[in-house]
């Protein structure tokens, strides 16, 4: 274990995903039974209007935190790292080019991502925690898919950042409510 600020702070980040997403799912379940529907609403249309570049944000920094714990920290990606970090920075590229173009036609694509890369977390996040589940027909044995390289806050390691990530752009994009469509010629 290693006392990296950097690490510490993408920790903060983790947490802050999680609170942000729980927060939004507990709201839109407290609307759905008639409590704070004015108030959802609100959050609905500035997410509408602001949603894009939050997604954008979030993916790009967990693209940008992960480089740093290959090539900062010195972690070596694991066989399921790679497939999250080609979810994730597909999904970065896409949000900041739909940023740019104002162009919510993306997200179908996005939550295509956004959708695949959790469930590969999820697994990944799994056998770290049981590592006898991982067969040895996956990962590379010189670099197994089972070796915990951070684990903060009793819950917190690299697959679970990478998920926290995937499922806030996944609630962003899903609660904005948009009326854009397409962008102009």
């Amino acid at each position: 274990m290693t006392d990296d600020p950097w690490i510490n702070f993408f920790v903060i980040l983790t947490v802050g995903a999680n609170v942000v997403t729980l927060t939004l799912w507990g709201f839109a379940v407290a609307a759905r039974f008639g409590r704070a529907t004015h108030a959802w609403a609100e959050t609905r249309e500035w997410l509408g209007v602001n949603g894009l570049a939050i997604a954008a944000l979030v993916a790009t920094t967990a693209m940008v935190g992960s480089l740093y714990l290959s090539e900062g920290a010195h972690l070596p990606p694991c066989k399921l790292c790679w497939y999250q970090r080609i979810a994730m920075y597909s999904l970065a590229v896409i949000l900041v080019v739909a940023v740019v173009r104002r162009d919510w036609n993306v997200k179908p694509y996005a939550l295509t991502l956004g959708v695949i890369g959790p469930c590969i977390s999820i697994y990944h996040y799994l056998i770290e925690r049981f590592p006898d589940w991982e067969h040895g027909t996956s990962c590379d044995p010189a670099n197994p898919c089972t070796i915990t390289w951070i684990w903060r806050l009793h819950y917190i390691s690299i697959p679970l950042m990478a998920c926290s990530a995937f499922l806030l752009v996944d609630t962003v994009l899903l609660t904005a409510r948009t009326t854009e469509r397409a962008p102009g010629p």
